[in-house]
């Protein structure tokens, strides 16, 4: 995702290329593991410990991720990234990032999110 305005990525969001994971504090979640949507809820929902009700739409993930900023500020760092979201159609992956932006604007701690892309060696 990019900022129109500055032509580049927005503060809030990282794409790494390396294998420098050393990331302290940071919620890890594998991209492998949310190749379809309901992995990517589910895996949100482990790692995080979001609450049982969390339903599947777009909407309820933004629900519950801003009480989760709520309690204080959230890195997530997304592994093999190229995975994410890609047995969906292209516009969920969009739908993710809408999401997540309009979280880190206006959520009341910081979000970061850090997409790694690293090949394995």
């Amino acid at each position: 995702m990019v900022d129109e305005d500055a032509g580049r990525t927005p503060d809030w969001l990282v794409v790494r290329r390396d294998d420098a994971l050393d990331m302290p504090g940071a919620v890890v979640l594998a991209g492998a593991a949310a190749r379809r949507r309901a992995g990517l809820f589910a895996a949100l929902a482990a790692a995080l410990a979001l609450p049982a009700y969390l339903g599947d739409t777009w909407d309820a993930l933004a629900d519950v991720l801003r009480d989760r900023l709520d309690a204080g500020p959230l890195t997530l760092l997304i592994t093999d990234a190229g995975q994410l979201l890609i047995d969906e159609p292209s516009d969920q992956y969009g739908l993710l990032l809408a999401v997540l932006g309009d979280l880190a604007t206006s959520a009341p701690h910081p979000l970061r999110v850090v997409l790694d892309e690293a090949t394995p060696s």
